[in-house]
């Protein structure tokens, strides 16, 4: 299972591209994490200011 980005509730800061270990964030006017390549880590959500990520 992935996690997925809220594109209502992303502020796109940016804080979470950094933390994804295996870089499957993309940014524009919303971030949007590629469930392809997600590990369900979490390590996303753990550092999201708006709590925008959760788990699909």
């Amino acid at each position: 299972m992935a996690h997925k980005i809220s594109e209502t509730d992303c502020t796109a800061c940016g804080t979470c591209i950094s933390e994804c270990p295996v870089e499957a964030i993309s940014e524009g006017d919303f971030y949007v994490i590629d469930p392809e390549i997600c590990t369900d880590c979490g390590a996303c959500a753990d550092v999201c200011p708006v709590e925008a990520i959760h788990p699909e």
